[in-house]
């Protein structure tokens, strides 16, 4: 039976379900990445099923080479087509880089606007599994850095799912950074509004609403923001928590606006604090509200160091719900 009310998923699904809707709606969509074909479905099970209901020529299983992905990727887009490469772990773009931000990411500008390049970059990232130093980064400060990418980091299922839809329909090549840890955890799975759901890049969320101070993050440090807001609630400090969903564009409008009422500001997000994302976006808030601010931004990030491979000192290096609560307290001296 076909329902079209929203179902409890996990993200893993909901992204699944994305790249069916969206290969469904326009046959130009295609699929390429290691191992992402039948029977192994991806390394982490997020594209079974496809290659049986599309075909292996709309689903591709490509050779081990990143290079290969993203410039066969590139081209397809180039002519026409709206390709969806898969990069198994993030710390894998380094590999490609020239192809992303050499290529698709100037083509558009290069050809005065003449030639678009519509495809996504899918990749898992994040630590908490053990990984180690190779298999665990958040690079998104990378493509952020490069004019001409757009960036989306969800939070939750629904948003994986409307985030990567509207990836897959625009003019110009996101990178879609997906948290590992969330895929298939069934402490992360949420409701996901069935067929064609669609979030605009560019929209941030409010997730709680508080007036003492912002808490503004994204991917799935923004679960530590909602833990760190239930803590200070008991403590008397009411915490606003906003998710940005994308980074690249981000809703700039919606995050002064939330500044400018609780005058205090912690951007916390998993990368390594040193030049991430949240460096920039606490220079934009003090820039814009420095007259309003009650105190410094604070930033809660990752520790300056590769990411361990032993389990406790891998905690250490994540930012934990204690720091959010003690950056907030900064704000409050």
């Amino acid at each position: 039976m076909t329902t079209t009310e929203p179902r409890i998923m996990p993200m893993g699904m909901a992204i699944n379900e994305a790249m069916d809707v969206a290969m469904g709606l326009d046959e130009k969509v295609f699929l390429l990445g290691e191992d992402i074909a039948e029977p192994s479905g991806g390394v982490y099970k997020i594209t079974k099923g496809l290659s049986t209901k599309y075909g292996t020529d709309r689903v591709r299983k490509t050779p081990i080479s990143e290079t290969a992905i993203i410039g066969a990727a590139v081209g397809a887009a180039i002519a026409g087509y709206k390709p969806v490469a898969e990069i198994m772990i993030m710390d894998f773009i380094g590999v490609c880089l020239d192809q992303i931000t050499n290529h698709a990411a100037k083509i558009r500008y290069m050809s005065g606007g003449q030639t678009t390049v519509p495809m996504v970059i899918r990749t898992s990232a994040g630590a908490g599994r053990g990984f180690g130093a190779q298999h665990s980064e958040l690079l998104e400060a990378f493509a952020v850095h490069s004019p001409g990418m757009k960036v989306a980091i969800p939070s939750n299922p629904a948003d994986a799912k409307g985030l990567l839809i509207s990836s897959i329909f625009d003019a110009d090549p996101v990178l879609f950074v997906e948290p590992m840890l969330m895929y298939w955890d069934p402490a992360y799975a949420g409701e996901v509004p069935a067929g064609d759901y669609r979030v605009p890049l560019g929209k941030a969320n409010t997730v709680v609403e508080g007036k003492d101070v912002s808490l503004i993050s994204y991917g799935r440090q923004v679960h530590t923001c909602k833990k760190a807001a239930e803590e200070l609630a008991a403590e008397g400090i009411s915490a606003e928590v906003i998710d940005l969903r994308s980074i690249v564009p981000y809703d700039e409008a919606a995050v002064m606006a939330s500044v400018s009422k609780t005058k205090r500001a912690v951007v916390v997000h998993e990368a390594v604090t040193r030049c991430g994302f949240g460096a920039e976006l606490s220079s934009r808030i003090h820039e814009e509200l420095f007259g309003t601010l009650a105190a410094p931004v604070q930033r809660v990030g990752g520790k300056n160091i590769p990411i361990p491979y032993a389990s406790n000192l891998e905690k250490a290096f994540l930012p934990q719900v204690a720091d959010v609560v003690a950056a907030v307290k900064r704000t409050n001296k």
